[in-house]
């Protein structure tokens, strides 16, 4: 990868860091279709119960913040989520602009369907070994935390 500042070949795509980022994104959700579509789950739905599982009770905000996704984005998958059944939602007391999310029993129960899905990825993504993997999820890490 050159680092001249306005060298021609910046702009090739071989040379771009997006680009691997942006198809391996899409191809892993795509790795994870099958599975969730068991589930009746998108891959986003997916992320909000990994984090409800992780930490039951959270307000939007906290979600938003941790799946780095806007609260434009993330009410109306909320709102899907709870005609599902799978969560509740429930305006604070004290204050009104704030709005927990909490798992429901069908929700929680959900936990064991899902818990064979990261092994099954796992089988899929057969070409890194685990330390790599580790290697480079600490490596988007670092890149997450910069550009956040």
């Amino acid at each position: 990868m050159s680092l001249e500042e306005k060298s021609p070949s910046n702009l090739l795509l071989e040379n771009q860091l997006c680009f691997p980022l942006y198809a391996a994104s899409r191809l892993m959700i795509k790795a994870y279709q099958p599975h969730l579509s068991k589930l009746d789950l998108t891959y986003p739905q997916y992320l909000v119960m990994l984090v409800l599982w992780e930490k039951d009770k959270l307000t939007v905000t906290e979600i938003s913040k941790l799946l780095l996704l806007e609260s434009n984005t993330l009410t109306p998958l909320l709102k899907r989520m709870e005609e599902k059944g799978l969560i509740s939602r429930q305006r604070d007391t004290m204050d009104e602009r704030k709005v927990f999310v909490m798992l429901s029993t069908d929700g929680r129960a959900m936990r064991q369907d899902a818990a064979c899905i990261p092994t099954a990825i796992l089988k899929e993504v057969d070409v890194l070994s685990i330390e790599e993997m580790k290697e480079l999820y600490s490596h988007l890490g670092k890149v997450l935390n910069h550009l956040r």
